[in-house]
């Protein structure tokens, strides 16, 4: 959803994920899009803290994109998670975070209640698939455990179902802002929404915006899976 996106508008983009099934999804969905897209995308097979893809160093922005930091699995991580990204980045290079705060009405549904989210045709298939959730809240631990359910079947037939469990590690705006800091990062803005307005009460998005320090910021930062892009062909 993100790199081809850069590609599209002309960016060499670099993609990590530990998922196979994820990454031959993007190989298709960059076949797809618009002559040349698909040359400017490099996908990598590997886990984001050891894996150092070519032009480690040099990308001009790295983005950690849609919760992916709430997955990694607990605080330590998700400082960790951030410091990679910055490792990642030329000077002046910019760090994008994007993670849902959810408000105390979410948290309090979280209960074990299992619902329906959707129900669609698969366009390959044709067969319907029903997705159902069921989500606990931890407040001890700030995580919730999500378990999403999907059946599949053609009409009249028996379903094929299949379970993932997930642990959602919460994450503040201002531990967003904090790992930054200690990255050696400059934050431009931890926004609320996509048109990068500065977080307010209600928002139930965190954005952090930062850069790494370049020879224009003379004194420094302020304390001491991505995926990544180089300057455009």
């Amino acid at each position: 959803r993100v790199a081809v996106e850069l590609a599209e508008a002309g960016h060499r983009v670099t993609g990590i994920d530990l998922d196979a099934a994820m990454l031959r999804r993007a190989v298709a969905r960059a076949a797809a899009a618009a002559d040349g897209t698909a040359v400017r995308v490099e996908l990598v097979h590997g886990d984001l803290f050891t894996t150092r893809p070519e032009g480690a160093g040099e990308f001009g922005l790295a983005i950690l994109a849609l919760n992916s930091i709430l997955v990694l699995g607990g605080p330590r991580q998700q400082r960790r998670a951030i410091g990679v990204l910055a490792d990642l980045l030329a000077p002046g290079g910019i760090a994008v975070v994007d993670a849902w705060q959810p408000l105390a009405e979410d948290l309090v549904r979280f209960d074990g209640r299992l619902s329906l989210e959707w129900l669609r045709a698969d366009p390959e298939t044709g067969r319907d698939v029903a997705k159902f959730a069921s989500a606990w809240y931890d407040g001890a631990t700030r995580t919730v455990t999500l378990t999403t359910i999907f059946d599949e079947a053609a009409a009249g037939a028996a379903p094929v179902r299949w379970t993932r469990i997930d642990a959602l590690h919460l994450i503040s705006a201002d531990e967003l802002r904090a790992h930054a800091e200690d990255a050696g990062l400059i934050v431009d803005v931890v926004a609320g929404d996509y048109d990068l307005t500065p977080l307010a009460p209600g928002d139930d998005r965190a954005i952090l915006v930062a850069r790494k320090p370049g020879p224009a910021d003379a004194g420094g930062a302020r304390r001491g899976g991505a995926a990544g892009t180089r300057p455009p062909d």
